[in-house]
């Protein structure tokens, strides 16, 4: 069975043009730590459950530093951004 975290991975690199797609994703989430033997590990069904804007915010506070909760989601550009004071 497919697992939301694959199938998001997979269309996302279906629409930017990638052959392959699923397998690329499956690669993907194998190196990440996230599946493994197409199975979700705990890592997995941890970034599963934050859903698309959880992880969106935890990636930009990874990068810079801050809070995730510093962050507000754009589900449009499935991109986070800093919340103005």
């Amino acid at each position: 069975m497919t697992s939301k975290l694959q199938t998001r991975l997979t269309r996302q690199l279906a629409s930017k043009g990638m052959k392959n797609a699923k397998g690329m994703a499956d690669t993907l989430l194998e190196k990440q730590g996230s599946l493994k033997d197409g199975k979700l590990t705990a890592h997995g069904k941890e970034r599963q459950a934050l859903g698309n804007a959880g992880r969106a915010k935890e990636r930009e506070a990874r990068y810079s530093g801050n809070k995730p909760s510093d962050y507000t989601y754009n589900p449009k550009t499935n991109a986070a951004t800093k919340k103005k004071k």
